[in-house]
């Protein structure tokens, strides 16, 4: 398993280096819109009823402490107003994404929640105006941690990749390999299983999209083995993957597809300036290039990206001001 999953990144890998050509990316703006809580990370940003959803959570620490799910409301990005704040007594929520469901009349929430009672599990809550929130209910199996949901176009389901950093034992403990698994969904509150992702090297945190074209892309970070993330490459019905290596450590990896076809992507990685900063890539179906890197440092990144008006509009965090705060960003893609 180990081998084959080297060969291909291999082959892979090389050709992304003969005919990759890359876009230019331009920062237009940036600017710090939160800071309350001592820590503010991990965001998300979409668009619902004409206004921007900028949510992420708050915390004592990016490791420590009961985490509140925090959203924000913009109509142009230009003011954002503090807008609502989920929580759940005992639990962590962390990393929380927004999609709009197919039928555009209701907001879809997806987090992590971690006790120290209950273990880790996905979570999930609904809204039809974005301020009234469903409770918040558990998905898939304790351990499983569905990190990012998306819509197929083609047959308007909820797809998502979980992994699970204890698939045998159960916990508490991590293992020395963890599992990565797609799953399906009608609706959002009911999850099939649809694949499982063969990826050694513990992979974690994972952006699944669908291209115009039907293929599906993953973005995967991995946490052991050479720590460098890889990309995922399926065609429906999308059980059977191949991967690239992209030769580069990523940190909450998200993705976008231009309404041209481009692929722009965002995560903690490393630019022309040393150390960990939010970095916008350029992608292909087998490779990323770094293109800009945003004012940033530290702690940081996990981004939300969404395209309107003709812009990439980029939601992240950053520590490189001080304490971990959230920002925003305007970014001209050529």
């Amino acid at each position: 398993m180990r081998r084959s999953f080297i060969t291909s990144v291999a082959v892979l890998l090389s050709a992304s280096l003969l005919h990759a050509q890359a876009p230019t990316a331009e920062l237009v703006s940036v600017e710090k819109i939160w800071d309350q809580a001592a820590h503010n990370g991990a965001t998300d940003l979409t668009r619902f009823q004409n206004l921007f959803y900028c949510c992420f959570r708050e915390s004592e620490s990016a490791t420590k402490g009961e985490g509140v799910i925090h959203m924000l409301v913009s109509s142009t990005g230009k003011t954002w107003v503090d807008h609502v704040t989920l929580s759940e007594p005992g639990v962590d929520l962390r990393d929380p994404k927004l999609i709009v469901t197919p039928d555009s009349k209701r907001l879809y929430l997806l987090c992590g929640g971690d006790s120290a009672t209950q273990g880790r599990q996905t979570r999930y809550a609904t809204s039809m105006d974005g301020k009234v929130w469903t409770p918040l209910q558990k998905l898939l199996s304790k351990g499983d941690w569905l990190w990012r949901a998306t819509i197929n176009p083609a047959d308007k389901r909820f797809y998502g990749a979980s992994f699970n950093i204890h698939p045998n034992t159960g916990g508490p403990a991590p293992e020395k390999e963890w599992s990565l698994k797609t799953y399906a969904s009608t609706d959002g509150s009911v999850w099939q299983l649809s694949s499982l992702m063969n990826v050694p090297g513990q992979p974690g945190e994972t952006t699944l999209r669908f291209l115009k074209d039907g293929t599906a892309l993953a973005l995967i970070a991995r946490q052991a083995g050479d720590r460098k993330g890889v990309i995922g490459k399926a065609q429906a019905p999308y059980r059977d993957w191949t991967y690239a290596a992209t030769g580069l450590p990523l940190g909450g990896p998200n993705f976008i597809e231009l309404p041209d076809g481009k692929l722009i992507a965002g995560s903690r990685g490393f630019g022309k300036t040393p150390g960990a900063h939010m970095v916008l890539f350029a992608m292909t179906p087998t490779s990323l290039t770094p293109i800009l890197e945003l004012p940033s440092g530290g702690d940081c990144s996990y981004p939300g990206l969404f395209w309107h008006d003709d812009e990439l509009h980029v939601t992240y965090y950053s520590s490189h001001e001080g304490k971990p705060a959230i920002y925003y960003a305007r970014v001209k893609v050529k």
